[in-house]
């Protein structure tokens, strides 16, 4: 109340129609605006009346629905390993959505192709420094990326914008973060080899996620494709070590970064935290293992038994098949404490189909198909599962859905292992917020495919 917006009679539902005579497209666009100092607002209700005032470095006061005006740039591709042509149906629209808005790249991480820019976007991107950028390359070999990528030809603005080496060097002051899907036989091997050692020796790239291709059992009409055997998955560790090694030397920083899906398949311990140099690219799935076991269970073990502790129980831990063994292993510790009998289960991702491993994309309907009501006190989920700040899964069961069905209590796990260690003990929840749900890391599964 008070504030400009609210003087001029500005209410809810009202439209920003420009600042400074000028359209605004996105919340980037009225900071920017809002940045010069002096701004006149105009603004248009839903009745057609109109209000105008003035600004001098003072916030408006305007809340927004969302921070994209002009509506999401969506993809111009159609990658034979898009995550969105395979979903199956029955979910909420925005999890079809598929973004490729350099805008949500710079506000939110989202990797893009570049693919869809036109000069004007380029433009901004320098005037506006709106760095870093995530990139999705996936090769340099531009042959090589346009049959994977098969982009929509006549519907892109600027044929420059294909090469992705042409878009790498034009981009020059922005820092870029690019992610390479790597399917089997297709940009691994020597291929990887080229493309790791371009976007190395390019200033502006930061650094280089290696994911693997993730598949799910709904591929209709789509080119054949399959994931890593262990054996190759160890061959890719072992090529990006090889290279890890050589880019040390040269540019001080391993530079190229594994999915922790490789370590995992391969069958290979994930490295130390020190490997992954601050986790620059923690919420594409890299070094989020190591992250969560490196927070310490040990002070946990060493303490009391706390006064009012709630005494034996049964507890039920669910995650996805990938991450069964890691996590069986790390609360091993605990079985034997203050009488619990403590459970780690390994569920089949029936909603994506079993090609599809990772906890962060188990939707409701798969922990109620393999979880008995009443078979536990409590049952606790990966952080991961949960679109972020809420407590609902991607079939939009929500927690409290699961505590009804499954007659239990249903609670978040925390992101690290302390955090879960003291939620085994205590029943305690962790004492801060999940840095990341399923809108940045199982999202990430399904929007980082480009």
């Amino acid at each position: 109340m008070g504030s400009p917006a609210d003087r001029a009679g500005v209410g809810p539902g009202w439209e920003l129609v420009s600042v400074n005579g000028v359209a605004i497209p996105d919340i980037l666009a009225y900071r920017r605006e809002l940045g010069k100092g002096l701004a006149t607002l105009t603004l248009e209700g839903s009745e057609g009346q109109v209000a105008e005032f003035e600004v001098e470095w003072e916030d408006p006061g305007l809340d927004f629905d969302d921070v994209i005006f002009d509506g999401v740039r969506l993809c111009a591709n159609k990658c034979e390993f898009c995550y969105v042509h395979q979903m199956p149906r029955g979910f909420r629209k925005s999890l079809y959505l598929m973004d490729d808005d350099f805008r949500t790249s710079f506000l939110y991480g989202s990797f893009v192709t570049l693919t869809n820019l036109t000069a004007e976007d380029i433009d901004r991107i320098l005037d506006e420094n709106l760095s870093p950028l995530y990139v999705s390359v996936h090769s340099a070999d531009q042959g090589l990326r346009g049959e994977m990528m098969r982009p929509w030809r006549l519907k892109v603005k600027d044929p420059e914008t294909l090469q992705i080496r042409s878009m790498i060097e034009r981009l020059g002051p922005i820092d870029l973060y690019t992610q390479i899907v790597l399917v089997p036989g297709r940009n691994d091997g020597d291929r990887l080899d080229s493309t790791l050692g371009y976007l190395a020796s390019r200033e502006n790239v930061r650094a280089v996620a290696v994911v693997p291709v993730g598949l799910t059992e709904h591929r209709r009409n789509l080119p054949t494709l399959r994931t890593y055997y262990p054996a190759e998955a160890r061959a890719v560790v072992e090529r990006v070590e090889r290279f890890q090694g050589r880019a040390l030397g040269e540019r001080g920083s391993r530079f190229a970064f594994l999915s922790d899906e490789f370590y995992l398949v391969a069958g290979f311990p994930v490295p130390g935290a020190s490997a992954y140099e601050g986790y620059p690219m923690l919420e594409n799935g890299v070094g989020m293992v190591r992250d969560f076991l490196d927070g310490p269970l040990q002070p946990l073990l060493e303490q009391p038994c706390p006064k009012g502790h709630l005494g034996p129980r049964r507890i039920l831990l669910a995650t996805g098949s990938l991450f069964y063994s890691t996590l069986a292993a790390a609360v091993k510790p605990l079985r034997n404490m203050f009488g619990l009998d403590l459970e780690v289960r390994a569920l089949d991702n029936i909603t994506f189909g079993s090609v599809t491993t990772v906890a962060g994309l188990l939707a409701g309907r798969d922990f109620l198909a393999q979880i008995e009501p009443g078979e536990a006190d409590l049952l606790l989920v990966s952080p991961n599962v949960l679109r972020y700040g809420t407590e609902t899964l991607l079939d939009d069961v929500t927690l409290n859905d699961l505590r009804r069905a499954l007659r239990m209590r249903v609670e978040v796990g925390g992101t690290t292992l302390g955090e879960l260690g003291r939620m085994i003990l205590w029943g305690e929840p962790a004492t801060t917020e999940p840095s990341f749900g399923y809108s940045t890391h199982a999202l990430k599964e399904v929007s980082r495919q480009h």
